[in-house]
């Protein structure tokens, strides 16, 4: 059995302590701990604690960008603490920023990262250009290097070089091509491996080998980030920035257990579900449903070679 840690993130890049700042929580409800350990030996590593969000935009062009350098930092400290010592991190947001702190820790034990993307958005816009000024716009332009390094306060991520090359990064899913093009930001689908949701109409395993195929081609490490409004809106609604087109359950827990049972896959991340839209429960019941079975996917991961750190702070 794989040690599966749980480790919450509930921070929301609008600079609010509402919706999906709340999801951890909701799915700890929702038997999420239970469900994994019905496979795997879980322990709830608790949430990252970070400093209370300011909805106003800093100097980054970001909002609540202090409590978002101080979630990063967290993230990146716990995550790697689990990498070191043997275990599999499934972070749980929140939003999809936590990705920067799970990366930065991967490539920290790891030597480098490599990220399969599965989201309904390519999250690269500018920060500065972002109509919501949120974070969860551009966490994989940070990532890739395609914005100014040092963004964020703090020195948080201000190391040489991107988190990411783009020869390590596979995108899955997104839809909101026809947007950005309407506020003249640049796709990165010429500059990565990338299929849309159409694109993967009929074509989920294939489609899916090939892009995990290409991730490890360039990465031993990986992780897998998914962004749950990768799904249609009849599949989950409880999302903030729902599109036309999306997903159905099946192929994303397709393309999720594809993932893990890849011995490269490093940890996973699981953002965006808003408990705020799911009066009853029944969003977050699916959702852990959905976790249950992709789990039971995962075997033995590699071990991080003896000595290598456990973060940088």
């Amino acid at each position: 059995m794989t040690r599966v840690e749980v480790v919450g993130a509930g921070f929301n890049s609008a600079g609010r302590g509402d919706g999906v700042a709340r999801a951890p929580q909701a799915l700890r409800r929702a038997g999420l701990v239970a469900a994994v350990s019905a496979r795997h030996d879980v322990e709830d590593a608790g949430d990252v604690a970070f400093g209370v969000p300011v909805p106003e935009r800093g100097r980054s062009g970001l909002l609540a960008e202090e409590a978002l350098a101080s979630m990063v930092g967290g993230v990146r400290r716990r995550v790697a603490a689990i990498l070191a010592g043997g275990g599999f991190p499934l972070l749980v947001g929140g939003d999809c920023p936590v990705l920067l702190g799970a990366l930065a820790a991967c490539r920290d034990v790891h030597g480098s990262a490599g990220l399969l993307f599965v989201d309904g958005h390519e999250d690269a816009w500018p920060p500065a250009v972002s109509t919501t000024g949120e974070a969860a716009d551009c966490e994989l332009g940070l990532a890739l290097g395609v914005l100014p390094t040092g963004v964020l306060p703090g020195g948080v991520l201000a190391e040489p070089g991107p988190l990411l090359r783009a020869e390590a990064t596979a995108l899955l899913g997104p839809r909101d091509g026809a947007e950005l093009l309407a506020h003249g930001v640049a796709s990165l689908r010429e500059s990565l491996w990338f299929a849309t949701d159409r694109d993967l109409t009929g074509r989920v395993a294939e489609k899916t080998a090939d892009a995990v195929a290409t991730v490890e081609g360039a990465a031993a490490r990986w992780w897998l980030h998914v962004d749950l409004d990768v799904l249609a809106t009849d599949q989950l609604a409880a999302v903030d920035y729902p599109q036309p087109g999306g997903l159905t359950w099946a192929e994303l827990t397709e393309i999720t257990a594809t993932a893990l049972r890849r011995p490269g896959c490093a940890g996973w991340s699981l953002a965006i579900y808003n408990p705020d839209l799911d009066e009853d429960g029944h969003e977050a019941a699916r959702i852990v449903r959905y976790v249950e079975d992709a789990l039971s996917c995962l075997g033995p991961r590699p071990q991080a070679p003896a000595g290598e750190g456990t973060g940088r702070p």
